[in-house]
């Protein structure tokens, strides 16, 4: 399990700092820009100034998650008395990745990052709150510069952390909220903007809440949360749903089946197991209650296994009371209008798990059994592919990601407008050759790590017309405007809806993604 969460991250690469300097004979720099202080519930913030966009970096939304508070619901902030500068906030604590090169074992973490248009609004904007993906077990809002979304949009973003693996989804009998605690931060970022959006020129009546991959999931997962009512009128979920699973070996050799979202019971089972063998490095008291232990322990020994709790568990808490997949099934999710969708070649970002792939059909019976092989095969000849990888990419990027998708739009399209799409730009610029893989479409919402990744002019006016249709849905409901193509919401029996490519390749235009991603097969074959 450890080996295929730890792939799911999003490939953010790390962007340095550009500083300009007056040299000899150089004419001085102007001046900063006198940076804009708004009043919070809990003080002053400060802004700095991104383009034509106004960035409050690292406002804390609840108080630091530690000692005491430790595996407890998000407390309230402290207020302060000084003007907060706009800063980033620690991230949560993770193993080294691309969004945190160094890592991170600093609990205190619960901040998040507002982007508002520099020019005043008369009426207040439209809020978009991004929940950042990585497995659960990596991410933070502070890797996703907003000021282009925000500002050619005309809506206010917020970027937020929220507690991941141990720290996030632990669970232990007897522990309330067990696995559900890096949900329950999202609900209080959210809570946050309600009581705050103002302040920042936003609607507190017209949220959206969006994300990618994990952040695509936690969406899906609160759309589902009892507690979560009222908190949001609107849903993009970007590769990730509230059923998400996978086949034996699908994305790593030795991998088996399962899914993201796991009983409560399972987690509190294996927190149990997880403490009974560190017994020696929690340094436990004579007597002492083992929640109590846990608590008092170091993070060193947490962060040693930060990725081993990444699947958060439904069934013991107010906040995941069922499983999202089946609440989703049953029409139990709030009733809001939902963008929703995929990458065309999303399982590639997996295929150097494999190695060099040569044996085809022999990945395909370890996947679905042999019983079942020869159906795949004929389905997926290797011969209608560049190459087995090529196959073996297409066969897991169906089953695992775009059909786990367009089945949780049938079920939503039933009851609230669902605009589903796939992006489908296979020269992304941080494709690495993996087409239209995982996380290619984010160079084309956000400046990654603030770094302006190079688009094609084509790939600019995609971008563009992507955070267009973005932004008109967080306003308005309706992602349809002027200069980009008609985007109908699909019917619930057949996924209709929008392949998003740039005019190098061929363009936005409608797709149906049942029968692109051959769904009506793996529905049928039931693995």
């Amino acid at each position: 399990m450890k080996r295929i969460l730890a792939m799911m991250a999003a490939a953010v690469v790390p962007a340095g700092l550009l500083v300009g300097f007056a040299g000899p004979g150089q004419a001085a720099q102007p001046a900063a820009p006198q940076p804009d202080v708004v009043r919070t519930d809990k003080g002053l913030v400060a802004s700095r100034t991104v383009g034509d966009a106004l960035v409050y970096d690292g406002i804390p939304y609840a108080a630091p998650p530690v000692g005491a508070l430790r595996w407890k619901a998000p407390q309230p902030a402290k207020a302060w008395t000084d003007v907060r500068p706009s800063k980033a906030g620690s991230v949560c604590p993770q193993q080294p990745n691309s969004e945190a090169p160094k890592g991170s074992s600093i609990e205190d973490c619960l901040y998040l990052n507002v982007t508002t248009p520099a020019k005043k609004s008369a009426k207040p904007r439209a809020v978009v709150v991004w929940v950042p993906g990585g497995g659960f077990f990596s991410g933070a809002g502070s890797s996703y510069e907003a000021s282009k979304f925000a500002n050619r949009g005309d809506v206010v973003v917020v970027t937020v952390n929220y507690r991941l693996g141990i720290y996030g989804f632990f669970g232990y009998p007897g522990l309330p909220g067990s696995g559900t605690f890096g949900l329950q931060d999202q609900q209080a970022a959210l809570r946050w903007v309600q009581r705050n959006a103002r302040a920042f020129g936003g609607d507190p009546r017209n949220v959206t809440l969006a994300g990618e991959s994990a952040g695509g999931m936690s969406t899906c997962a609160q759309l589902t949360s009892p507690t979560s009512t009222g908190l949001f009128a609107k849903a993009v979920m970007q590769s990730g749903t509230c059923g998400f699973n996978w086949a034996d070996n699908s994305q790593y050799p030795g991998q088996a089946a399962d899914s993201m979202f796991i009983p409560v019971s399972r987690v509190e089972a294996n927190g149990k197991e997880w403490a009974a063998g560190k017994t020696a490095e929690l340094g436990c008291k004579p007597g002492q209650a083992m929640l109590d232990c846990l608590r008092g322990a170091k993070t060193e020994v947490l962060y040693e296994d930060v990725q081993q709790f990444i699947q958060p568990g439904y069934g013991g808490s107010a906040t995941l009371p069922f499983s999202p997949a089946k609440a989703m099934k049953a029409g139990l999710f709030h009733r809001v209008p939902m963008i929703s969708g995929n990458n065309h070649d999303e399982g590639n970002a997996w295929l150097g798990a494999f190695g060099e792939i040569k044996d085809y059909p022999g990945l395909v019976r370890n996947m679905v059994g042999a019983s079942k092989a020869a159906q795949v095969l004929k389905q997926y000849p290797q011969s209608r592919y560049e190459s087995p990888a090529a196959a073996w990419g297409a066969v897991t990027t169906d089953r695992i990601w775009s059909c786990n998708q367009v089945a949780t739009d049938q079920q939503a399209a039933n009851r609230v407008p669902v605009y589903a799409y796939e992006f489908a730009d296979k020269h992304s610029p941080i494709s690495g050759g993996n087409g239209a893989a995982h996380a290619t479409e984010l160079p084309f919402l956000f400046r990654l790590g603030g770094f302006d990744y190079p688009l094609s002019p084509a790939q600019q006016q995609l971008s563009n017309q992507m955070i267009d249709y973005w932004t008109a849905f967080a306003r308005t409901g309706n992602p349809n405007g002027p200069d980009r193509p008609h985007w109908s919401p699909t019917g619930a029996r057949t996924i209709n809806g929008l392949s998003l490519d740039s005019a190098d390749g061929s363009g936005v235009k409608p797709v149906n993604l049942s029968s692109e991603h051959q769904c009506g097969f793996w529905a049928r074959l039931g693995v």
